[in-house]
């Protein structure tokens, strides 16, 4: 878990220092930060096609201890199809939360959801969420 931390804190920082300091945010599953686990091939960003909750996109605050969602932010949602690559807007409106079960009803195992900041101000990191 700390490893986890530390890592979201680094890709954070580099957002912020590369991206004219953007306010680091992250995909929340139920108020559970969907990014779970960092390893040296990568992270972990993914969710099962039976998922249920809210989706959401907040600020973050990182801590050795903990991560934990402060404001939730505006954002849409689209899908990359697993066949093609292609990426389809899964709906116009601007959300801030949205219902993950409709959702993954527009998706199949090994797509992706794909979460879009409206606003510059907001680094967001991992953006493309599997699906399993």
């Amino acid at each position: 878990m700390i490893k986890l931390i530390a890592t979201a804190f680094v890709l954070c920082a580099f957002a912020q220092v590369g991206f004219s300091q953007h306010v680091c945010s992250a995909a929340f599953l139920n108020n559970k930060m969907v990014v779970d686990q960092y390893t040296k091939e990568g992270y972990k960003n993914e969710i099962a096609l039976n998922a249920t909750g809210d989706l959401t996109v907040n600020t973050v605050e990182l801590s050795a201890k903990e991560n934990k969602a402060v404001t939730r932010i505006p954002f849409k949602v689209a899908i990359k199809e697993k066949d093609t690559n292609t990426i389809v807007l899964f709906s116009k409106e601007d959300f801030m939360k949205v219902d993950v079960k409709k959702v993954l009803s527009e998706c199949k195992k090994g797509d992706q959801i794909v979460l879009l900041t409206l606003d510059k101000q907001y680094a967001l990191p991992h953006n493309e969420i599997l699906v399993k």
